[in-house]
C-alpha cells in the first residue's frame, strides 16, 4: 500500500494530537524509502502548524552523533523545524502527557544574529553570523510506534522533534572549543550519556555550516533571531518518569529539566530528584 504525501501529512498530526504513534511510513510513501518525498511530508506538516499560528523560531539537525545514527542503522544527518511552542524553561518541569514516547540528548544552541542565505556556507559564515551559543536539552520524540524509523520516517515526522530546553547564561562561540568540548548528561548525579563537540559532525559548528547550506539550497535558508540546536553531543536517554536530568557543556554551563511521575499529573512533590 502507498500514500499520497497528504495523507502521509495527515498520519503524522494525528499522531501529534492524539499522542497515539502511527505505523512507519518508509515503505508507504511513493516511491518508497525517498527522502524527497519524506521532505514534502515535513513540508506540509510545517504549513499547516503555522497557518493554525504555531511560530517558528528555527531549526534542529538529527543524526549527528555516530552513535544515535547506529542505533537506528541511518548515517546522514536531517533536519526538522522548531516552534516557539516547544520552547521549555531552564529547570522546569515537562508533563508527560504532551509527549508519546521521549528521549533526551544534550546539545549546542546556536542562536543567529544574520541570515545564512547562501550556499554552500563555510564554517566561517556561520560563525560570523552567531551572536552567541547555549546549553541545551532535546527532548526527542517518535510519532511512529516503538522508534522503529529510518531516514524516511524520521524526516516526515519533523525529524523526531519534541521539545527543547536552553540555558539562560549567553556564551560568546569564539570562546568555546567546539571540536572538544566535553559533555555530560546525568541524572539523580549519575552519568547516563557522555560525549564531545567532536561526535556532532566533527564538531556541531560543521553541522550548522551542513544545514545552513541544505536549507539555502532548499530555498528556506536560516534567519537572523533563528535558534539551531546543533546535534547530540552523545548517545540518547529513554525518559524516566520523575526523573531529573542535568547537561553540563564545557565552556557553555549547564542546562537542565525534569518530568512528571506520570501523564497530566504536573509538578511533583520530589520535582529536584531523578529516578
Amino acid at each position: 500500500m502507498t500514500v499520497d504525501v497528504e495523507a502521509a501529512a495527515a498520519a503524522i498530526v494525528g499522531a501529534y494530537d492524539t499522542g497515539v504513534p502511527c505505523v512507519p511510513l518508509r515503505d508507504r510513501l511513493l516511491p518508497a524509502g525517498d527522502v524527497a518525498a519524506a521532505y514534502a511530508v515535513q513540508r506540509a506538516t510545517v504549513a499547516g502548524w503555522t497557518g493554525a499560528g504555531r511560530r517558528r523560531v528555527g531549526a534542529k539537525i538529527g543524526l549527528t552523533s555516530p552513535a544515535v545514527q547506529a542505533a537506528f542503522g541511518v548515517f546522514q544527518p536531517d533536519f526538522g523545524v522548531l516552534f516557539a511552542d516547544m520552547a521549555v524553561p531552564d529547570g522546569d518541569e515537562v508533563d508527560l502527557a504532551g509527549l508519546i514516547q521521549p528521549r533526551v540528548e544534550a546539545e549546542v544552541a546556536f542562536v543567529l544574529s544574520a541570515d545564512l542565505p547562501h550556499g554552500p556556507a563555510t564554517v566561517v559564515d556561520v560563525l560570523r553570523a552567531t551572536d552567541f551559543l547555549l546549553p541545551a536539552i532535546e527532548i526527542v520524540d517518535s510519532r511512529i510506534t516503538g522508534w522503529d524509523i529510518s531516514i524516511v520516517d524520521t524526516v516526515a515526522d519533523n525529524a523526531s522533534s519534541g521539545l527543547f530546553v536552553l540555558g539562560d547564561r549567553p556564551v560568546p562561540a569564539a570562546s568555546v572549543d567546539l571540536r572538544e568540548c566535553g559533555m555530560v548528561l546525568e541524572s539523580a548525579g549519575v552519568p547516563v550519556s557522555v560525549g564531545a563537540g567532536a561526535a556532532c559532525l566533527g564538531s556541531p559548528v560543521h553541522a550548522v555550516a551542513w544545514l545552513a547550506s541544505t536549507m539555502a539550497a532548499a530555498g528556506d535558508p536560516l534567519r537572523a533571531g533563528d535558534i539551531v540546536l546543533s546535534g547530540a553531543l552523545g548517545p540518547m536517554v529513554p525518559v524516566i518518569p520523575g526523573a531529573a536530568y542535568e547537561a553540563r557543556i564545557g565552556g557553555l554551563g549547564s542546562v537542565r529539566t525534569r518530568f512528571s511521575v506520570k501523564p497530566g499529573q504536573g509538578p511533583s512533590a520530589e520535582s529536584g530528584e531523578g529516578s
